[in-house]
């Protein structure tokens, strides 16, 4: 089955800091936002992409193709729920209800086609959509007010989400416009398919697909990316 790739990018980075928004920061020759989408693109399965843009976005280049698929931009929203929907809403008319759309961070780009693999082949099987995740390996500890232990939380069963995260469309739009009426803020789109009373699947996915959020991760980001097979 293909389908479409959405991308959020209207944010600005504010916890990254800087003037340019951090999906714009050139890493191993061009754009985060760029590994993003080629990564995607690149993928037999993706016959193209909608990236959501700040209202006005004066850093984005123009492109209308990227690895020979398209690329159509929108405006889109304050939240990342609203990007999405935003997107979601522009895809070309002939993408079916059943299609499915893989929501990919603007700043994560390190993306693997065997993940998008993995991830694809799960979304299909299951109904309900699936993500990629990653174990959590690290002890964890609640805090106190003050700064001080409180406990220290169990970590089975728990993952870290990644993107992308693959969902038919008619239950991707159903599940965020239902968030959007009870005024919930979503954090990503497997919290608003929950909402619904749903599970999606959870897909190991490399550990080095890593989102930037710290001048450290950007560093990071570099190294991986100048040094792939």
């Amino acid at each position: 089955m293909s389908g479409w790739a959405l991308v959020p990018a209207a944010g600005s980075g504010r916890r990254f800091g800087g003037e340019v928004p951090k999906q714009y920061l050139q890493v191993a020759g061009k754009p985060l936002i760029a590994h993003a989408l080629d990564a995607l693109l690149a993928h037999p399965q993706v016959e193209g992409a909608v990236v959501a843009l700040a209202a006005g976005d004066p850093y984005w280049p123009g492109w209308t193709t990227r690895q020979g698929k398209p690329v159509i931009t929108c405006t889109g929203g304050g939240e990342r729920a609203d990007s999405v929907l935003a997107a979601l809403q522009a895809l070309p008319p002939g993408v079916a209800a059943d299609a499915l759309l893989l929501v990919h961070d603007a700043a994560r780009p390190n993306l693997r086609a065997d993940d998008i693999d993995r991830l694809i082949a799960a979304a299909e099987a299951c109904a309900e959509g699936a993500i990629l995740a990653a174990p959590v390996r690290d002890t964890l500890k609640r805090a106190r007010d003050d700064g001080r232990i409180a406990a220290t939380a169990p970590r089975e069963r728990l993952w870290r989400a990644l993107t992308p995260q693959a969902f038919r469309r008619d239950l991707l739009l159903r599940a965020l416009l239902a968030a959007r009426a009870d005024d919930v803020v979503a954090t990503d789109e497997a919290m608003v398919v929950e909402r619904l009373g749903l599970h999606p699947r959870l897909v190991e996915g490399r550990e080095d697909n890593l989102k930037v959020t710290t001048t450290a991760d950007l560093a990071l980001a570099a190294f991986l990316l100048e040094n792939r097979e």
